[in-house]
């Protein structure tokens, strides 16, 4: 909420400096639109006579431009209406010299919109504020100087030539109401003067800045995914090659103890502990980044699941092809957290993957035959396996009524990648084999 809106909600709003500052933002928008009127009335003009000799065809063409010099002052302008500033919403040319610079400018949406705002501007907008500007002001004044007129005059003045007053106690009975109306007036204008810097922010401002947020997301997840295979694979060619050196040293060392005595137990102990070591650190290089998802895809890295899964999984899962690195992780994810789900907490026997591409989108479906009544405050990953899908502009929504079944849905935007690594979409069927 912008500082106007919230000041008109405080006790002695007419004596603060909002009704004034809102007459000079609503006076500073209609000058400044008369004058933009005349100005493309004239750019029209003269481009159109100088069209008939080519010459004028740029000027027309160049019309729309002056919605950036317009847009930038109107962002100057807002700034007296408080709330945060507008940013600027055009992007940077992807080269130097005027051309790139007009190619950026005529291929954005924010020149367009501007331009759009200009055009109101200039032939709706500035009567308008000067109509309301001088309805809310020069009304209340004039019956302010009602007792100045009646002795300008010295013997009657009309009040809107509808009464007429020949004693001081009469007009100063109007001056007073004139005074009133005067501080009242206050929150009209200021009600006129946020609604047009509500219109200057959707048409100047930033919305531009939206789609650039949202690439930037999309880079910090692509960076993040790319971070994520990297610790994966420093981790499996570092640190577990150390373990798996480690283990097999310490097996021949159990090979050259003498039986049964205390060395012989405490390499046993050691060997088994390195062992143990070596496959959580497996299981943590598989959750960070499985290498079946990076090499084979997301139809593979879902079959590599239910295998994993203490619970009989049918896959069905088929694609066109490989999926944007960030959608494939998020999808597999969310079938990990499901799955994981249905195991720990959904007391079910089977369970089930689907997945198709279709229309620009990704949907995954996970189902279990479980008790449901699935609740992300009780923290089973929800919310959190939510939030992932959304950062790659995905959606999350489960049903999971009492007594069941649980059927937790995926749908993710995405483009198959031109990669020329294949995903592979053979149909898996339950099986009753996994690991807990």
């Amino acid at each position: 909420m912008s500082g106007c809106w919230r000041a008109l909600r405080r006790p002695g709003f007419p004596l603060t400096a909002w009704p004034w500052r809102s007459a000079a933002y609503l006076l500073a928008c209609g000058l400044s639109g008369a004058v933009l009127c005349a100005v493309l009335l004239l750019w029209a003009a003269v481009g159109g006579v100088l069209s008939v000799l080519l010459v004028g065809v740029p000027l027309l063409a160049a019309l729309p431009l002056a919605g950036l010099v317009s847009g930038a002052w109107e962002r100057r302008l807002v700034r007296w209406m408080g709330g945060p500033p507008v940013p600027d919403p055009h992007r940077v040319p992807d080269g130097p010299g005027p051309r790139a610079w007009l190619r950026a400018r005529y291929a954005e949406a924010a020149t367009w919109r501007e331009a759009g705002g200009a055009a109101l501007s200039a032939f709706l907008l500035w009567p308008l504020e000067l109509s309301v500007l001088a309805g809310a002001l020069l009304l209340p004044a004039w019956l302010v100087t009602t007792p100045l007129q009646l002795a300008l005059d010295g013997e009657q003045v009309n009040v809107l030539k509808v009464w007429q007053l020949h004693a001081a106690g009469p007009a100063w009975a109007v001056a007073a109401a004139g005074a009133a109306l005067l501080a009242l007036a206050g929150y009209p204008l200021t009600v006129a003067a946020g609604a047009r810097a509500a219109l200057a922010r959707l048409l100047a401002g930033g919305q531009e800045r939206v789609g650039e947020l949202v690439r930037s997301r999309a880079r910090l997840v692509d960076a993040f995914e790319a971070e994520r295979r990297r610790i994966e694979r420093d981790l499996h060619d570092g640190a577990q090659q150390r373990l798996v050196a480690l283990s097999m040293s310490l097996g021949l060392a159990r090979l050259d103890a003498p039986p049964g005595g205390p060395l012989a137990h405490r390499l046993a102990a050691a060997h088994a502990e390195a062992d143990a070591a070596l496959a959580e650190l497996r299981e943590l290089v598989h959750g960070i980044h499985p290498r079946v998802l990076a090499d084979r895809g997301l139809p593979d890295a879902c079959a590599d699941l239910a295998d994993r899964s203490v619970l009989p999984v049918a896959v069905d899962v088929s694609l066109p092809g490989r999926l944007p690195a960030a959608v494939e992780s998020a999808g597999y994810f969310a079938v990990a957290e499901a799955l994981a789900n249905a195991a720990r907490h959904g007391g079910g026997s089977t369970a089930r993957v689907h997945g198709r591409w279709s229309a620009g989108r990704l949907r995954l479906d996970v189902a279990d035959d479980g008790t449901g009544g699935a609740d992300p405050a009780r923290g089973t990953g929800l919310t959190g396996l939510a939030d992932r899908v959304a950062v790659v502009g995905g959606r999350l929504s489960v049903s999971s009524p009492p007594g069941g079944p649980t059927l937790l849905r995926v749908e993710i935007p995405c483009t198959p990648t031109t990669d020329d690594r294949s995903a592979s979409s053979s149909p898996r069927t339950p099986s009753s084999s996994g690991r807990a």
